[in-house]
């Protein structure tokens, strides 16, 4: 399995050294050429609409639809998160809309501030480190999305098939749970 880092800004090398950790080989995507061979895609943190204009101007906006209809696997952090929303508002914005989900950008007082959090998880029986950055809100979840975790009532990790999107930044932390999770769901 090899797994591909979306590495146009935000803290790419975070995912990378959780992946080194985990024994996993990745490569970092910056055009569609970089998507032969990987498994599945890590879309970071940083800012949407930056994301969004060089995938676009780089050919990836297509290239990542299309990878994920050839069955990739992805996991979206924060903004990766926000990147992979049917619906994403507060202001709108296009996204790949490949979760059932919708998202409000300025969430939390206007977006949640930024503070780390300890939080329940179906992924463990221990609780994890939740570190939120500016985190966008999961407003709404689609029939097919499976609720993995909540904060203050709200989802902040949530699951549809082969796409997991967390609201807050499990690289920036030494628990490799949400990771894990994600090689998994990438070998199905």
């Amino acid at each position: 399995m090899k797994i591909g880092i979306l590495a146009i800004q935000g803290d790419y090398e975070a995912h990378a050294r959780a992946l080194d950790r985990l024994g996993v080989p990745h490569a970092y995507v910056r055009r569609p050429d970089d998507l032969v061979d990987v498994d599945g895609i890590i879309l970071p943190g940083g800012e949407s609409t930056t994301h969004l204009k060089v995938m676009t101007e780089e050919g990836l906006f297509g290239a990542l639809k299309q990878f994920a209809a050839d069955g990739g696997s992805f996991f979206g952090t924060c903004a990766g998160a926000i990147l992979l929303a049917r619906q994403v508002s507060g202001p709108a914005q296009a996204s790949l809309g490949l979760l059932d989900i919708s998202v409000l950008r300025n969430g939390y007082g206007r977006q949640l501030a930024s503070d780390v959090h300890m939080g329940s998880t179906k992924l463990s029986e221990t609780p994890i480190e939740m570190v939120f950055i500016r985190a966008p809100i999961i407003d709404s979840v689609g029939k097919g999305i499976e609720v993995l975790a909540e904060y203050e009532g709200r989802p902040v990790l949530v699951q549809q098939d082969r796409f997991l999107a967390s609201t807050f930044h499990p690289e920036l932390t030494d628990d490799l749970t949400t990771h894990r999770h994600f090689l998994d769901l990438t070998i199905q």
